[in-house]
């Protein structure tokens, strides 16, 4: 290894709706000791809404990490940095004391609709520089939908979930970073907050804290944190990105032409690119890499969720092996399982449908994986109209990439290689962050050195032309729809790879 890697050993905290994850992983990206804590449920009051009690991310993530470093056992004294990624757009406002005021808004709380029109026009020119729409889910809205309630006042902190778990590591209000700030509104271009635009909105800009690049120094761990955790008081805390990011770090997809699809609860899109993607459609929206590239991407409402929600309990592997032996489904599905869509194209009164009477369960599964394969298929060829094209092999992270049978299916559609991390996690992300910096120079060089690619899934050439004339009903149902405007139905690039 070169001179410049330093030995030790950096803990990754993911905290996602439904529970924390630790990874703690060696600077040659050895997973030596990993934890899970579950969150209590999101609640979902009214339509549209989703909110969670902030009071149990810290003591989640407190736990997750002290059952990680006391599986380290006298390792834990090598720990060397900490970082956390969480989701995009989740805000919780704090007292001066930093504790939860009312409870967090989640990510996909879209509650702020009128907020969020308000505040795209008046940040117009902004928004347009940087290629972003202000849509009900970002927090800059939440945050003027709060104030318009009056529940501002009094407060100290508007916060995320990896600014209160970074305050706690080090014992006082934390700065961000500008991933989990993008949808705060965090001017990329400038390096700064719109305060024009959250005075208008009337939110004071005082709550807002100050924002620094992901994988930088925060701080250091607390005296405080040290017992609650089991990490080494005095550790380096370095800030994170939001758990879509870490996940695309997870799969390698670090260096401009470099893509990830992360297919978990949601299906994420991500990758780099060397110039600012901008989407007059305002679907896709752009993360600033620490080393200077952009991250171009987008995030669905459609996924795993897709089965969790109609095959709870069922045996996922014995599916996978029938629809595997089935082939291609006749029917159609778009398996979306709340109402509206974000990405690949946005559509708020989109809903999902099946077309065609699947002749036996098997098929009805079967064509629900096809189904996210299309909408990945389209996500791609939306960005690659935007000038966003992937080169080589696509990455693939997240629980459902553990499936073969689907990521099968998923080449197939996309006609090129996918290709699965050894550990396609943010809690893994979140640990080549902490490592960036400390054991190795910068993030690419982390990512180069701490990333394995387990193994690559081609295309399936006997299925190809029935799910070619698939995918393109598919984009026909869409358009009937009205959901989807001119996207063009691209041919496989297989030969191009």
């Amino acid at each position: 290894m070169s001179e410049a890697v330093r030995s030790g050993i950096a803990a990754g905290v993911d905290v996602a709706t439904q529970g924390v994850r630790v990874a703690c992983v060696d600077e040659r990206g050895r997973t030596v000791a990993s934890a899970a804590v579950a969150l209590p449920p999101p609640r979902r009051p009214a339509p549209g809404w989703a909110e969670q009690d902030a009071r149990a991310w810290w003591p989640a993530a407190a736990e997750a990490l002290r059952r990680a470093t006391g599986a380290l056992g006298p390792d834990r004294g090598r720990i060397v940095a900490v970082a956390a990624a969480t989701t995009s757009g989740t805000v919780v406002l704090a007292d001066s004391a930093g504790e939860p005021v009312g409870p967090a808004l989640l990510y996909d709380d879209r509650r702020a609709a009128v907020e969020a029109e308000r505040a795209q026009e008046l940040g117009r020119e902004r928004w347009e520089a940087l290629g972003l729409r202000i849509g009900p889910s970002f927090t800059i809205a939440k945050l003027a939908w709060l104030a318009r309630r009056g529940a501002l006042v009094g407060v100290a902190h508007a916060w995320g979930e990896s600014d209160l778990v970074v305050a706690r590591l080090l014992g006082e209000p934390p700065p961000t970073d500008w991933s989990h700030a993008l949808k705060s509104g965090y001017d990329l271009l400038r390096r700064e907050w719109p305060s024009e635009v959250y005075e208008a909105l009337g939110v004071p800009a005082r709550l807002l804290p100050r924002v620094q690049p992901p994988a930088s120094l925060a701080g250091r761990v607390c005296a405080a944190a040290a017992r609650e955790t089991g990490l080494p008081e005095g550790c380096e805390v370095r800030l994170g990105m939001t758990d879509g990011c870490a996940a695309q770090l997870a799969g390698g997809a670090v260096s401009p032409g470099r893509f990830v699809s992360v297919l978990g609860t949601t299906l994420v899109i991500k990758g780099a690119t060397r110039e600012l993607v901008r989407d007059p459609a305002g679907v896709v929206y752009s993360h600033l890499h620490p080393d200077g590239w952009w991250l171009p991407g987008g995030a669905s409402n459609t996924g795993g969720e897709a089965l969790a929600a109609r095959y709870a309990g069922a045996d996922l592997a014995a599916l996978d092996r029938a629809a595997a032996a089935r082939g291609p489904a006749a029917c159609l599905s778009y398996p979306l399982v709340r109402s509206g869509e974000r990405f690949p194209f946005l559509a708020p009164t989109a809903e999902g449908f099946v077309v065609g009477e699947p002749v036996d369960e098997v098929e009805a599964y079967r064509a629900a994986l096809e189904g996210v394969a299309f909408l990945e298929r389209l996500a791609y060829d939306h960005l690659s109209a935007l000038g966003a094209s992937p080169e080589g092999p696509i990455a693939t992270a997240g629980g459902a990439s553990r499936s073969r049978v689907w990521n099968r299916i998923r080449a197939t559609v996309l006609g090129r290689p996918l290709a699965v991390p050894a550990s396609p996690t943010s809690a893994f992300g979140a640990a080549l962050l902490a490592a960036a910096g400390t054991m190795h120079e910068n993030l690419t060089a982390a990512a180069a050195a701490m990333v394995e690619i387990r193994e690559e899934v081609a295309p399936e050439e006997r299925e190809e032309a029935a799910l070619r004339e698939s995918y393109a009903r598919f984009v026909e149902e869409l358009r009937g729809r009205g959901w989807l405007g001119g996207t063009a139905v691209r041919e496989p690039a297989t030969s191009a790879i």
